[in-house]
């Protein structure tokens, strides 16, 4: 019980301290303006907490800066974990949502047609 509430609390942390890719992809995603589907930010699944969450489609979104070249180990185990539990998962890099987002969009599209 402790445990989900400090993984909620920094999930909330998190929330409040998004990037500037973070908020512009939520601002496309938030009140199902794409494709009516219903997104969640910084969502806590089993241990992990993810960037963005469509739980109806099952998908999920990460947003990624420089700092994940170093845990490139630790990802990998996040992605199998999701995927064993029936996720799909598509990443970016941060200058990517920041410099073509829509494009960024139409992959997400894709995913979710």
């Amino acid at each position: 019980m402790k445990k989900d509430r400090e993984q909620i609390s920094f999930a909330r942390e998190l929330r409040r301290r998004q990037t500037e890719a973070e908020k512009a992809l939520w601002m496309r995603l938030r009140n199902k303006q794409l494709e009516g589907v219903k997104f969640r930010r910084q969502q806590p699944i089993g241990p992990y907490i993810t960037d963005f969450t469509s739980f109806e489609r099952k998908l999920v979104i990460e947003v990624d800066g420089g700092q994940h070249n170093e845990g490139k180990e630790r990802d990998e185990e996040r992605m199998k974990w999701l995927m064993e539990r029936g996720y799909r998962l598509l990443r970016f890099w941060n200058n990517e949502v920041l410099m073509n987002l829509e494009g960024v969009l139409e992959r997400i599209r894709e995913a979710l047609g």
